[in-house]
């Protein structure tokens, strides 16, 4: 299992919308094949700042199978708007 990792810092005034607009994406990711499981939390500490936590069975999964997918574009057009800065996503596996 790989955790993906994005920290979004969502535009101000934006939160209400960028939530309304992830309650409709995360339907999109949830569908993926090697998809298994999301959350996303808002920070306590600093107002417009999200935590994206994605669970995939692999980073094929989620480098190639979702952001290669069409439905990667829909993902884009209800999403992307609200960063900035973009967000960095990084891919960490567990330690035995």
């Amino acid at each position: 299992m790989i955790l993906e990792v994005a920290i979004l810092n969502v535009r101000p005034g934006q939160a209400s919308e960028f939530e309304a607009g992830f309650a409709k994406a995360q339907r999109i990711i949830a569908s993926m094949p090697g998809y298994l499981s999301h959350e996303l939390r808002r920070c306590l500490e600093v107002e417009n700042r999200y935590l994206l936590l994605v669970r995939w069975v692999s980073v094929e999964a989620h480098e190639v199978g979702f952001r290669q997918s069409p439905e990667y574009q829909e993902w884009k057009r209800l999403l992307h708007h609200f960063y900035d800065p973009f967000p960095e996503v990084h891919h960490y596996e567990a330690i035995e």
